[in-house]
């Protein structure tokens, strides 16, 4: 059976070392990192997930800021209050909660936001900066599965590593993070021919393809390390249940290694996006930035 990957308790050191870093922060350059999350409309999902954001913000020593703005606000006024993020001192994070109502035109809302405060790391500034190898600001889920993998198998240097999905927000930024771990990286999706023969070729498989329990066990190389970042919510026995796009048990009895769902990449996503705001925050200050 393969060892569990428990993203909870390694986002929980996470956040112990951010804490650590933002009192540094505070004692060494009187900054306090701050975060502010902007929600537009009611989206259930959006709402529990910004309460979440500001709560941990918060835990950790950081200043947090929540907008909220009604479901039928303009594309003018959202960019408005961008900009007014854009120029607050005491702001070094800016995240617009996706997705934004139809209406508003989502790109041009992410690439409103300055770079340096991008710290979902979705404006084409901060992605071309990673695909060329330079530092920058990285979207906050394959920061934590590449963090996962590499606290479960140490130096990725060499591995074959399958990333299925080809998303902006997962699938392409977290193959540029492998890149840059000098693994041989192949991006598969819904197109590939022969998924399951390209994905048993795999030592590290990231599955970030929003179907539930597509990959199966007979798709896993022995010992192989399994990153689920799928959350999927379907119907079974007449209960919602949470699964992810690996089907767990058969991956689980043949992969080395293994993200359950729910608590395995999820909880990583909020302790990436306040590491984010903390290295931007130390960036716009022209200060080191602590360890964590």
């Amino acid at each position: 059976m393969a060892k569990l990957i428990d993203g909870k308790l390694y986002a929980e050191a996470l956040r112990k070392r951010i804490a650590i870093a933002v009192a540094s922060l505070k004692k060494d350059h009187n900054l306090i990192p701050g975060l502010a999350v902007v929600l537009v409309g009611e989206d259930p999902a959006s709402k529990v997930y910004v309460a979440n954001k500001a709560k941990q913000t918060v835990e950790v020593g950081m200043n947090s800021w929540e907008h909220k703005m009604p479901a039928d606000t303009s594309e003018a006024d959202l960019l408005a209050m961008v900009q007014k993020l854009n120029d607050d001192p005491s702001v070094h994070g800016i995240l617009v909660q996706m997705p934004v109502p139809k209406h508003i035109d989502s790109a041009k809302v992410l690439n409103t936001i300055d770079p340096a405060k991008d710290v979902d790391g979705f404006h084409v500034v901060n992605v071309g900066k990673l695909s060329t190898g330079q530092d920058a600001l990285v979207a906050c889920t394959p920061t934590g599965c590449v963090m996962l993998a590499k606290d479960t198998l140490g130096d990725l240097s060499g591995l074959n590593a399958v990333v299925i999905g080809r998303s902006n927000i997962v699938g392409k930024p977290v193959a540029q993070l492998l890149l840059a771990e000098n693994c041989t990286v192949t991006i598969a999706h819904s197109r590939s021919k022969d998924l399951a023969s390209i994905v048993r070729g795999a030592d590290l498989v990231i599955a970030a393809v929003g179907r539930p329990e597509m990959v199966k066990g007979d798709w896993i190389k022995p010992g192989a390390c399994v990153i689920d970042v799928g959350i999927n919510r379907i119907e079974r026995d007449g209960k919602n249940k949470l699964v992810g796009d690996c089907d767990f048990a058969s991956c689980e009895a043949v992969a080395g290694s293994i993200t359950p769902v729910p608590g395995g990449v999820g909880p990583m996503t909020i302790a990436c996006l306040l590491h984010n705001t903390v290295k931007a925050a130390a960036a716009i200050h022209k200060v080191k930035t602590p360890e964590m």
